[in-house]
């Protein structure tokens, strides 16, 4: 089931795959991270295999990742992307949890609701199991450990008198904003966005999967983030970048890298058992 459309945060839209496994299947909800979207990479192919292991998959798009619901490829929404931040994630995760509690619960186990989250989409996870008592598991892939730590400090000033900073994707040759609002979005949710403290409260069981080479969040996050919480195992895979080694566009009959071989096998073994 491909280009499902629900009502997201603030006005726009979540679009929506979902790949159902056998009848009363668990199901595991794919966050991803920032500058990514629903069909990254391998996320098509990672979906397939999930249901082809007996697992539903559903993975979306935030409502202000930049894509738009007719362009789901491009980042063609740089105003949207500007004016995202962690709330608006947060509350659009909740919709689409809501979304699959209620019109899913006669093909999946709606007890059984899972998250799986990539990078900045893997402390969500975490933030998410903490204030959302409907989660069962939690996988975090090259999570975030501290959102504070990711935080321009010494650019606060600059960035509060321009009212915008830009990050550069290397990928599109775009320089996306950052409109200020995201930091004060920041300050004023800090205790809902704390995922030291929800790691440390979240009795979930969770599985934080990252690369050794891992060049945009360090090895020690996901040791950090294993050490806080009480029903957590760290796997390490040996080697891995932090997108796994995969690179985008992938096509479905590509094959995985080996260190998203691992890290896949684990993450499905770990949500079955």
């Amino acid at each position: 089931m491909k280009n499902l459309v629900i009502e997201g945060s603030k006005g726009k839209s979540i679009g929506m795959d979902l790949s159902l496994a056998e009848l009363n299947s668990p199901i595991v909800i794919f966050c991803h991270g920032f500058k990514g979207f629903k069909d990254w990479g391998a996320f098509n192919r990672i979906s397939q295999t999930f249901s082809e292991n007996g697992i539903s998959f559903l993975k979306f798009n935030f409502s202000h990742n930049g894509t738009t619901e007719n362009d789901q490829f491009n980042f063609c929404d740089l105003e949207a992307f500007g004016n995202n931040n962690f709330s608006i994630e947060l509350d659009d995760l909740k919709l689409v949890i809501d979304w699959v509690e209620q019109n899913l619960k006669d093909k999946v186990d709606v007890s059984n609701i899972n998250l799986l989250g990539h990078s900045r989409g893997g402390g969500l996870s975490i933030l998410k199991a903490n204030e959302d008592s409907r989660i069962n598991k939690v996988a975090s892939w090259a999570s975030v450990g501290d959102f504070s730590e990711r935080m321009p400090k010494e650019k606060l000033e600059v960035w509060r008198n321009r009212g915008v900073v830009y990050v550069y994707n290397s990928r599109t040759n775009q320089q996306m904003p950052i409109y200020y609002q995201f930091y004060e979005d920041y300050v004023l949710n800090q205790q809902r966005l704390d995922i030291p403290s929800a790691a440390k409260n979240i009795e979930n069981k969770v599985l934080v999967v990252h690369g050794t080479q891992d060049e945009t969040v360090d090895f020690e996050d996901a040791v950090r983030l294993n050490n806080w919480m009480s029903n957590s195992t760290l796997f390490e895979v040996e080697g891995a970048d932090h997108v796994f080694n995969v690179k985008h566009p992938f096509k479905l009959e590509d094959k995985y890298s080996p260190q998203l071989q691992m890290a896949l096998h684990e993450t499905i073994s770990f949500f079955k058992d």
